[in-house]
């Protein structure tokens, strides 16, 4: 991917986020695989990788952007016949994912570490509220990097949850996570200056299983590369 694709002020405002983003990484190492007990159920995350599944044709090649332990998404799409990448901040993250879909290839890596696209292009892209841990002046930025990283007319399966905030730190699991979130007609606003076709968009109240945890609407939109 060239430095056209994103720009330079995108690729330095990216750059950044190796050094903001630490805490988060350490945070997930010590949550572990209690995220899964706290959120054992994904229906709309389901849904959205079904999506994909049905629509790509087998041995599809599939970015997994915050893939966490490989449940369920890696898992599914791998089951599905196609080709999965998965990368995470957490090496604790990576680790289990690589236990679990080990048909699968998995990389401890940052958001930011994508942008000299080390990792070649792929048909589909799948973005499970791992947008929501950087802050909203970097997202549009993410957004477009991944547009670069898709074949033309390839796909992206992104989750965010509804709230109108901006890297706000919440607990999170015993620890504090900092997190940005969007309003319904602001994300679909900021997604399609990305470059992106909405397709489809699904939502859903989610109740985490942790009394920790408030419940939360999350946002799931189907996107295609314009």
């Amino acid at each position: 991917m060239s430095g056209a694709c994103l720009g330079y002020e995108g690729y330095a405002a990216l750059s950044r986020l190796v050094v903001d983003r630490v805490g988060q990484a350490e945070a997930f190492d010590d949550i572990g695989s209690r995220y899964e007990y706290a959120y054992p159920h994904k229906k709309g995350q389901l849904s959205a990788g079904q999506w994909l599944s049905h629509t790509l044709p087998a041995g599809s090649r599939v970015l997994d952007v915050g893939c966490g332990t490989g449940f369920p998404t890696a898992r599914q799409l791998v089951d599905a016949g196609l080709e999965v990448v998965g990368v995470d901040l957490s090496a604790t993250m990576v680790a289990r994912a690589r236990e679990n879909v080990p048909e699968a290839e998995f990389h401890q890596l940052d958001l930011a570490d994508l942008r000299d696209g080390r990792l070649g292009h792929f048909d589909a892209v799948a973005a499970f509220f791992s947008l929501l841990m950087l802050p909203r002046t970097e997202i549009p930025h993410a957004l477009r990097m991944l547009h670069g990283h898709l074949r033309p007319g390839g796909l992206l399966a992104l989750a965010l949850v509804e709230a109108d905030v901006d890297d706000v730190p919440i607990p999170f699991l015993g620890n504090s996570i900092r997190v940005s979130g969007y309003l319904w007609d602001d994300l679909r606003h900021v997604v399609s200056d990305a470059g992106f076709e909405i397709v489809g968009e699904e939502s859903h109240v989610y109740a985490p299983s942790s009394t920790e945890l408030p419940p939360e609407i999350q946002l799931y939109l189907h996107l295609r590369r314009a």
